[in-house]
């Protein structure tokens, strides 16, 4: 073994996977074929019903025939977790310095993890994530990058290219675990995953309690989209602001105080990560999500409410601003007056 190949730290990757056949040949093949060897691919398959894991089985193979000895674990599961528990799980079962999160559909250029690992020379930095090239179910561009179609602004862009990502994520996700790596023993120690949270945004905040978040601004995956994706990308455009204005805040308004809840229980368990200063603002996000479940059902008494609260700051500092205090205006309040409506 070279003094390079001796010094190298190993690289996992968790791949979560359920009825992929029809592309997980070609992701797994991008796995092996990166300039920074893998040295452990662990697949969570979520009760698959079809050849996906003899597909997973047989790249491998194949790759091993060229001299490729990538270690592959394979755990199948009889019923689903669904995508969020089964890559906690998966990620729980690897044992690399890094891991790398890869979905069952998507592609990587070969130099992916060369251009994001070095990022973690900084011993402080905990998950390094990418853009992504959008490419439809023939891998063929879009044209849209998925930073675009996240609406993410240039003061959050470098807010988490530079270490600062708090902020912005306390007003909501811009991170997809698809284009991201974590350094192993904090993705292992973070679990289990919040209430309320999907895995990767669960991540990205834990990682941003101490600053550990770094954006590579290039897209660095095919990111496609093929209609069957568990968790996609879609562009923010009008229509879709305005479906989104018309759903019930009931159920989201729950999911958002489950969130809020779990990660500042979190912070406050572990004080040596996250300051009082980030606590507070927890505390603050927590009790601004319970206010708003609290709104009257009646659009005309919400006003003087939510201007208040605009007004004061704080749908500046716990969510998107103007976006979020016009859905407090104009959302029906339950899904049974939505229908109504």
């Amino acid at each position: 073994m070279s003094p390079a190949a001796a010094n190298r730290r190993r690289v996992s990757v968790a791949l979560c996977t359920h009825n992929g056949e029809r592309f997980v040949a070609e992701q797994v093949a991008s796995i092996l074929n990166q300039s920074v060897a893998v040295d452990e691919i662990v697949v969570g398959d979520d009760a698959s019903s079809d050849g996906t894991v003899a597909v997973i089985e047989s790249v491998v193979a194949d790759a091993r025939g060229r001299g490729i000895e990538t270690e592959l674990t394979i755990v199948r599961r009889d019923a689903p977790l669904g995508v969020a528990a089964n890559f906690s799980d998966t990620i729980a079962r690897t044992t690399g310095e890094f891991v790398a999160l890869s979905d069952q559909d998507d592609v990587w250029p070969a130099e992916r993890l060369a251009r994001l690992l070095p990022a973690f020379d900084d011993p402080g930095v905990l998950l390094v994530h990418s853009d992504a090239r959008l490419v439809d179910a023939a891998g063929t561009p879009t044209g849209q990058l998925l930073l675009d179609t996240l609406d993410a602004r240039a003061a959050e862009r470098r807010a988490l290219a530079n270490g600062h990502a708090f902020d912005a994520l306390l007003r909501r996700n811009l991170i997809t675990g698809a284009t991201a790596v974590l350094r192993g023993p904090f993705a292992r120690a973070a679990l289990p995953v919040g209430n309320g949270w999907i895995h990767d945004e669960w991540f990205a905040m834990v990682a941003a309690l101490s600053g550990g978040v770094r954006l590579v601004s290039e897209p660095l995956l095919d990111y496609r989209q093929h209609g069957g994706n568990q968790i996609g990308a879609s562009a923010v455009d009008w229509e879709r602001r305005k479906r989104k204005l018309t759903e019930a805040r009931d159920e989201r308004a729950a999911r958002l105080i489950a969130r809020a809840a779990s990660i500042a229980e979190y912070a406050d368990a572990h004080p040596e990560v996250a300051d009082a200063r980030l606590r507070e603002a927890l505390q603050g996000k927590l009790a601004h999500e319970r206010w708003r479940a609290t709104l009257p059902v009646s659009r005309v008494a919400r006003v003087p409410r939510v201007v208040a609260a605009a007004v004061g700051g704080r749908y500046r500092r716990y969510n998107r601003g103007l976006i979020d205090v016009v859905r407090d205006l104009v959302q029906p309040a339950t899904a049974g007056q939505a229908t109504r409506a």
